[in-house]
């Protein structure tokens, strides 16, 4: 990914496809004060949601989109995955209350519509068809990564619009790395039911695993039959960069959001 204004972007995607707009949000260049500093996307954390208006539309100069392309959901840590049509265009774009209820995955086959999720740690995965006809993103924190939400989309794409696994391109963007990321026997227990060959973590203390989510997804992924040299992998950890990110793991709850996005332009 590469820094373009206040976000960071995939870049391959992009050259490839004109029109495409994909990345992932800096916590910088916005107006919401201290704890939200400042480019808080999210209306959910208690900052003042005319500032978070504001922060989204200078973001929405940055993608190229309109927010009343944008659509965006109240995220629960679930695995519910929606197909976007033209008709939700603008739901949860300039309020919290209209987002597409119990929903922490997107994707569309149509242009002119923005998918776009908050985190502030969880782990952004997104979703290309080889031919950029269509692109998703879910939401992975640990809740959704044992649900298998990332594979759940490849396997929905593979069903629903008969899309070969192999032909999907992912891409992992920044999130809490296992350098800052400590669960413990119950998360492990969960992970170890999607992934029982496979240990994308270290034991630290007598009930405690450092966790790399990143890694458990791109394992996910490839279970789900996407070829490895498909899928790119952001090494951005949410907690250690402070200038550059919001993590609900460092400062608590009273933090912003970041937004991953994903859509094209008409």
């Amino acid at each position: 990914m590469i820094q373009k204004g206040n976000t960071l972007r995939i870049e391959e995607w992009e050259a490839a496809h004109p029109g495409l707009t994909a990345g992932f949000t800096l916590r910088s260049g916005g107006v919401s004060p201290e704890p939200y500093d400042t480019l808080n996307l999210g209306y959910h954390v208690h900052d003042d949601p005319s500032l978070v208006t504001r922060n989204r539309e200078i973001t929405a100069g940055e993608t190229g989109m309109p927010l009343s392309t944008w659509v965006g959901a109240e995220q629960t840590h679930g695995d519910q995955i929606v197909k976007v049509q033209q008709s939700f265009a603008g739901l949860g774009a300039s309020s919290y209350e209209d987002t597409i209820k119990g929903t922490d995955g997107f994707y569309t086959t149509e242009d002119g519509l923005l998918l776009t999720l908050g985190y502030a740690d969880c782990i952004p995965v997104y979703f290309l068809s080889e031919d950029g006809s269509c692109c998703g993103i879910v939401h992975a924190g640990w809740k959704g990564t044992v649900k298998n939400i990332a594979g759940k989309l490849i396997h929905l794409w593979e069903s629903a619009e008969q899309m070969e696994p192999g032909t999907v391109r992912a891409w992992i963007g920044p999130g809490i790395d296992s350098c800052c990321y400590e669960v413990d026997q119950k998360v492990i227990d969960q992970l170890q039911e999607v992934l029982p060959d496979i240990a994308p973590y270290e034991k630290t203390g007598e009930d405690t695993y450092a966790l790399n989510l990143k890694e458990a997804n791109r394992q996910l992924l490839i279970k789900a039959g996407v070829p490895p040299e498909n899928i790119g992998m952001s090494t951005l950890c949410t907690s250690c960069e402070e200038e550059s990110f919001f993590s609900h793991r460092r400062d608590g709850a009273h933090t912003g959001r970041m937004l991953g996005f994903i859509g094209r332009q008409k």
